[in-house]
């Protein structure tokens, strides 16, 4: 399941993120790929624990934290710091799958990868996500601000940047729900129990709809 979720930085926000990101020294992003995804990795990075990438992480985590549409779609248990990279023309990042442990002061298991676009998408052509799911590839380009989140088991690749700059945060979510074929029933059952609610608050319906969402969580969820 992939999902878009708008707006997790507003305008201000991503603004004030790419500003403290000029002020730091990217270098090649081949050092954190694994073996196989550095031969296609073309990028540059910030070293995640530089104090410049620290205090824009800063902001983006909290922005993920605040989002009612992220924390309803990903359940999520630990995040990650955030990795920033930028590409430039000519750089892209050929097909890949995240490593299944990020490894740090408190390793996670990646369940979830999630992109946070910060450059604004007429500032720079091509750069798509492009994920591999079972209806074909699904290709994202958002704005400046909004994050697309997804199975960090895909295959997915990041298209070439044909002209300007893509200026992206990146990290990865241990679910409470490992399982992303559940994740995504809970998802689909929570959206159908918000409305029933719209419609019929009191309804019996309802109250059984949010009793079968939230036993389900119970039964699946890992603590």
């Amino acid at each position: 399941m992939l999902i878009c979720i708008p707006d997790v930085l507003d305008r201000a926000q991503a603004q004030a993120v790419r500003a403290i990101l000029q002020r730091g020294d990217f270098g090649d992003g081949g050092g954190t790929a694994g073996r196989r995804g550095r031969r296609v990795k073309h990028n540059l990075q910030l070293p995640r624990f530089d104090p410049v990438s620290r205090e824009a992480g800063e902001i983006v985590s909290a922005g993920l934290k605040a989002s009612d549409a992220f924390r309803r779609g990903v359940l999520p248990k630990t995040l990650q710091v955030p990795l920033f990279s930028r590409y430039e023309t000519g750089m892209g990042y050929g097909a890949h799958v995240d490593g299944a442990i990020s490894n740090g002061p408190e390793p996670i298991r990646n369940d979830v990868a999630v992109t946070l676009f910060l450059s604004d998408p007429a500032g720079y052509e091509g750069g798509e996500l492009v994920v591999q799911t079972e209806f074909g590839d699904q290709e994202v380009k958002l704005p400046a601000g909004s994050a697309v989140a997804y199975p960090a088991a895909s295959l997915h690749r990041v298209a070439p940047v044909t002209a300007g700059a893509r200026l992206v945060a990146v990290l990865w979510v241990q679910s409470y729900i490992r399982d992303p074929a559940k994740r995504e029933m809970l998802y689909d059952l929570d959206r159908a129990c918000q409305r029933l609610e719209a419609l019929d608050p009191e309804g019996e319906a309802t109250d059984l709809a949010y009793k079968t969402y939230f036993n389900l969580v119970r039964r699946w969820a890992e603590l």
